[in-house]
């Protein structure tokens, strides 16, 4: 049974991949739409067009008369609500939404909802490990992988959604079972007007939610939320009740929660203090959704992580060499040099650079002057990382990736890495994040 009235028309905005799955969604339940989208030739269209024929989709500016035709607009993630044809829609009384709102008022399973600025792909891929090593038949994407109206279906037990500040814009009330940001630091700075309003948009994801997760070593991640809702919390600190983090027995760090240990840290396959934090959050929301410990165990001693998240690509001369093109702001790029600046013996040789959107550089200053030998600078912004970073570490500015690699071998002793961690967008010299990392970890097996 259809839960939005078939009889109105509605409009999607946007024919990317969330796009094309809100089509999908629409067309099962017999709603009457169109679709809109600002590229003259988007992602989506000649799929649309194959398989939808029917279906009006218009192209390039988009026209406010048409859009306010809708009852609804179903808004693509990567179209700001700011944009003036929106804006007019909306002030003309026309309800903006999204592929998450619509979602929520489908899901019949409790939901595990995690934002933040960082790590968010890392904990979501965590937590669905975790819970079909419990075997539960759950259900992962959102952000990553699979859009979440792919996901829906009433064999699902759990559904683990990571969320981004963009999606959250446009949920009104998610209701998860158990919600966390795991962490707020500058990032869209090109799309919002200031951190004040990205951490309005984070904490969205709390709206309605049963149960909260916390970041003790983050202020911004704590919600404001009544006294009666269940708050867990993770932390690299000791633990107390209803917290996970870290107990140090006999010279050995282990996981723990509240009063007891559950792992060594050393059997995490995951390197660095904030993979650690990672592995605790991972575990709280598992835990808040009764997920046993034996399960959430066994998978952080097999979980490698993700591709381009601080992965090992390879040992060259004692020099470890680690792809993290996925930190593509600054906090991110701050978690991993201090990560795994705490962790080898020597010093990092970062390669930083590309893109910043409008991001303030100077908090890398401190831990690049504390863990870094060097750091080998490239792309658009490579002058303004440059400036914030002057005097904390030799600085060598290149051309192209090729060089980077190459440079920052030169500069490598042995027990050092070679740490890929751009704080930067990639896209002023490549297709994506995925790209620029790939490229690294061949020129890296590539040296001679």
């Amino acid at each position: 049974m259809s839960l939005i009235a078939s009889d109105q028309f509605r409009i999607v905005v946007g024919l990317g991949k969330s796009g094309m799955s809100l089509v999908r969604f629409l067309a099962q339940q017999g709603v009457r739409f169109a679709v809109a989208d600002t590229r003259a030739n988007p992602p989506e269209l000649a799929t649309l067009q194959r398989d939808y024929p029917e279906v009006e989709v218009r192209c390039g500016e988009l026209d406010v008369d048409f859009l306010c035709r809708a009852s609804e607009l179903y808004v693509s993630p990567g179209l700001a609500l700011a944009t003036p044809a929106l804006r007019e829609a909306a002030a003309r009384g026309v309800k903006m939404s999204g592929d998450i709102d619509l979602f929520t008022r489908y899901a019949k399973a409790p939901i595990v909802a995690i934002t933040g600025s960082n790590a968010k792909s890392t904990v979501t891929t965590l937590v669905g490990e975790m819970a079909a090593a419990a075997g539960k038949k759950v259900a992962v994407g959102g952000n990553i992988g699979t859009p979440a109206l792919d996901l829906l279906s009433d064999e699902v037990e759990l559904y683990v959604l990571e969320l981004s500040s963009f999606q959250l814009e446009t949920t009104e009330r998610l209701g998860a079972e158990v919600a966390t940001c795991l962490n707020i630091s500058e990032d869209h700075m090109d799309r919002y007007a200031g951190m004040a309003q990205y951490h309005l948009a984070k904490h969205r994801i709390f709206r309605g939610a049963k149960q909260v997760v916390v970041n003790r070593d983050d202020a911004l991640s704590r919600p404001l939320i009544a006294d009666q809702v269940p708050c867990w919390s993770f932390g690299l600190g000791k633990p107390d009740f209803k917290r996970f983090g870290l107990i140090e027995e006999g010279g050995e760090k282990y996981l723990a929660f509240q009063f007891e240990t559950l792992m060594p840290t050393a059997e995490l396959k995951i390197r660095g203090a904030h993979n650690q934090s990672n592995a605790l959050a991972a575990l709280a929301l598992g835990h808040a959704v009764g997920l046993p410990f034996a399960a959430m165990l066994d998978t952080l001693r097999h979980f490698a992580g993700l591709p381009h998240r601080c992965q090992w690509v390879r040992e060259r001369h004692g020099v470890g060499y680690y792809d993290d093109s996925k930190a593509t702001n600054v906090g991110a790029a701050l978690a991993a040099i201090e990560g795994l600046g705490a962790d080898i013996a020597g010093k990092l040789v970062l390669i930083a650079g590309g893109d910043g959107k409008g991001a303030d550089f100077s908090a890398l200053k401190a831990p690049v002057a504390k863990f870094c030998r060097a750091v080998v600078l490239l792309g658009r912004d490579a002058e303004l990382l440059a400036e914030a970073l002057a005097d904390g570490a030799a600085l060598v500015r290149v051309k192209t990736l090729d060089e980077a690699v190459q440079r920052a071998a030169t500069l490598a002793e042995p027990g050092d890495a070679v740490l890929l961690s751009p704080a930067c967008a990639s896209l002023d010299m490549f297709k994506n994040f995925e790209e620029r990392g790939r490229l690294f970890a061949l020129a890296a097996e590539g040296l001679v």
